[in-house]
């Protein structure tokens, strides 16, 4: 169907000029999480097939830095209980960063088995969610990470760190900054290159996030080592990720049409969407190497393998703009 002006239905809606803001960075790094995070906390199983396909899709729509899958036990999280298949059949692609979380040194072995170059380990800012994720004390936990990363380390692979509930916990309420500060501390003193800071149940406002990101900067942690992991429960995850750009962040993690959650943490809901963020990014002139329609189409065919709308606003508008 074509608008008028004879450019196809939609087409204007995607016309923009461009406008930047003081003091963000020219370039973010995406780093899709969808093949892990968005798709462990599905009701029914997804083929891994269909997994394969869409990573090759997200490769395709310009995305470098995918965390392709979890090495958990099987009857944790069986949504991934095919992490070894997966990895088996995943085909290296030049210029692209296959991420995979590692909860133990068993999972380590299995990542380095399947010739995995970066891992990542899950920290918790909070003793309910460390119990609940991992049956672990925090403190068992972070004893349990500094092993697994200095095996890593001794062998070669680069070590991602996540430190989830850093804004509030559904049985502890509010979680205090030094808290968080220390676990972040920990993980970069393990070895970890980058740390994620996440809001596992989407409480956050910009201005808790602007306050956390600054005491970490003023524990002599450079912004840019950081990155931002943001639920969209309340609506509040790109206004977040503004705030986070505002004191350095350069990396953002995100899920392809706004799928996953936490199966430990009964309040988290999806992932803040790629294709909203990429579309801010877009709007501030600040590059992300993303091709926006293709991203959104592959949103739009996983939602049709899972049954459901995406939530993306994006890929919503998407659609209706195809439709017409």
């Amino acid at each position: 169907m074509t608008a008028a002006g004879g450019k196809p239905a939609g087409e204007h809606l995607r016309e923009r000029q461009p406008v930047a803001l003081a003091g963000l960075p020219r370039e973010v790094t995406v780093y899709e999480v969808s093949p892990r995070d968005g798709l462990q906390n599905e009701s029914t199983l997804v083929p891994v097939g269909t997994k394969l396909e869409l990573i090759s899709r997200l490769l395709g729509a310009g995305l470098k830095a995918l965390e392709v899958t979890s090495l958990v036990r099987p009857d944790r999280v069986p949504q991934l209980a095919d992490a070894d298949e997966l990895l088996a059949r995943l085909e290296p692609r030049d210029g692209a960063r296959f991420v995979v979380l590692v909860p133990n040194l068993r999972g380590l072995e299995r990542a380095e088995a399947a010739s995995v170059r970066e891992i990542a380990v899950f920290a918790s800012a909070t003793e309910s969610f460390a119990l609940a994720n991992l049956h672990r004390t925090r403190r068992e936990s972070m004893a349990m990470f500094a092993e697994v990363a200095e095996h890593a380390l001794a062998d070669g692979l680069a070590v991602r760190g996540y430190v989830s509930m850093c804004f509030g916990d559904p049985d502890e309420g509010p979680v205090a900054v030094a808290a968080v500060v220390g676990v972040v501390r920990e993980l970069f003193e393990m070895g970890c290159w980058q740390v994620s800071i996440g809001d596992t149940i989407g409480v956050a406002g910009p201005g808790q996030v602007h306050e956390l990101i600054e005491a970490v900067d003023a524990a002599g942690i450079d912004g840019k080592m950081l990155a931002v992991h943001f639920h969209d429960t309340y609506g509040q995850a790109l206004a977040n990720t503004l705030a986070a750009l505002r004191v350095g962040v350069t990396t953002v993690d995100t899920s392809a049409g706004g799928i996953g959650g936490c199966p430990y943490a009964r309040s988290a809901t999806g992932n803040l969407a790629t294709e909203d963020l990429v579309f801010m990014l877009e709007g501030l002139g600040i590059d992300t190497g993303v091709d926006l329609a293709a991203l959104a189409e592959t949103s739009s065919w996983m939602a049709e393998q899972l049954g459901r709308p995406s939530p993306s606003k994006v890929v919503t508008a998407f659609r209706k703009e195809k439709s017409r």
